[in-house]
């Protein structure tokens, strides 16, 4: 109705002003055309939102543990070079289905580029540390995590991390130092304890191993591998009785584990049994 009114009321003034040659009508200009209406623009938006639904279709799969779905959605979020923080955390995730796929090669590839397009990329480097451990690469893992360490130097993670690598390449001082602070901040952290007293064991400091194994398993009582290591440094330290009882213990504690079970056995059979 507003508009019909509106042309009237312009007829009204057109009559009564006549039909002369000279009456002049202001006409408004033009609104420009929006630039999202522009194709480049259009086409920016179709790939932003695909970016998203193939990220929310990718992360659904990998929540539901299928990760051969979860790729060809990364990879697509890849192909269409999204801007930062998307490109490195498609690399990412698409890394994680990698190394649940076991394809750990792959899985380190994609850490690689990740951290390249975000330096600062923290996970990236936690998971690129584990996947080099699991390929054998000790020179990279080291690397990356001396890097991860300058970065969060009071992350338990980082700690852990560099720890763990350390004393896989034979760095026991390293580890040692790394696995000491994680506790101090965090002493209720089994893992680190057992860890600590390999590092310990490996410097030929017994008495320390003893007391970290025994803090594993006040905390964990059942922490078979602890118990075992327990056994190994009450072994060297001559006390075969307690040795072989802590043998026999591990072996119980490590149902479902048949390789630990046959372990244990063998180091419990080792030792005669007191008369």
């Amino acid at each position: 109705m507003r508009f019909f009114a509106g042309l009237l009321g312009i007829a009204a003034v057109v009559a009564a002003l006549g039909a002369a040659a000279d009456v002049a009508f202001a006409y408004p200009t033009p609104t420009p055309i929006p630039r999202t209406t522009s194709i480049p623009a259009l086409q920016a938006l179709a790939t932003q939102r695909e970016v998203e639904e193939r990220f929310k279709t990718g992360l659904a799969a990998e929540a539901r543990g299928d990760w051969e779905a979860a790729v060809p959605e990364f990879q697509r979020i890849i192909a269409l070079n999204p801007p930062e923080p998307s490109g490195s955390t498609a690399r990412y995730d698409l890394a994680i289905a990698f190394a649940n796929l076991q394809r750990n090669d792959e899985a380190a590839s994609e850490l690689r580029e990740a951290i390249a397009l975000d330096p600062g990329f923290l996970a990236a480097m936690a998971n690129l540390v584990s996947v080099d451990l699991a390929r054998g690469d000790l020179h990279e893992a080291r690397s990356v995590a001396d890097r991860y360490v300058t970065l969060a130097p009071d992350s338990a993670r980082a700690l852990y991390s560099r720890g763990i690598t350390a004393l896989q390449s034979g760095d026991a001082a390293t580890a040692r130092a790394d696995f000491g602070k994680l506790l101090h901040s965090d002493p209720s952290y089994a893992v680190a304890h057992y860890d600590l007293a390999l590092a310990e064991e490996r410097l030929g400091r017994y008495d320390a191993a003893e007391q970290e194994l025994e803090s594993a398993l006040t905390l964990a009582p059942g922490y078979a591998r602890a118990r075992l290591a327990l056994g190994v440094v009450l072994l060297r330290r001559g006390r075969r009785a307690a040795a072989r009882e802590a043998f026999a213990r591990a072996q119980q504690d490590a149902a479902g584990d048949p390789a630990l079970q046959n372990i244990a056995a063998a180091m419990r059979d080792s030792i005669k049994a007191p008369l």
